[in-house]
């Protein structure tokens, strides 16, 4: 099996949470078996700033719960949405 990168979005739970301390939570909840590729800022409205998160997993079934899970953990996170799983070539 190969590997895929998913993207998911990640909703703070307020428009005044401090965006770079979730992202440090963000890259510290990241488990073995899962890389970082990327978070991105998606402005949503009214100062409400979404994350966009991209990390690569195994290609296997349920692979990417693990992350999802250890994201909703996080103090400040209001949700956690996939948005798009691809598979690597």
């Amino acid at each position: 099996m190969g590997d895929v990168v998913a993207t998911v979005k990640i909703m703070p739970e307020d428009p005044e949470n401090d965006l770079k301390l979730l992202k440090e939570k963000i890259k510290s909840s990241i488990p073995e078996g899962a890389e970082l590729h990327n978070i991105e800022e998606e402005p949503i409205a009214f100062g409400l700033v979404a994350l966009k998160v991209m990390f690569v997993v195994k290609d296997e079934e349920g692979g990417t719960e693990i992350v999802e899970e250890k994201f909703k953990e996080i103090d400040g996170i209001s949700s956690v949405e996939v948005q798009d799983i691809r598979r690597l070539m």
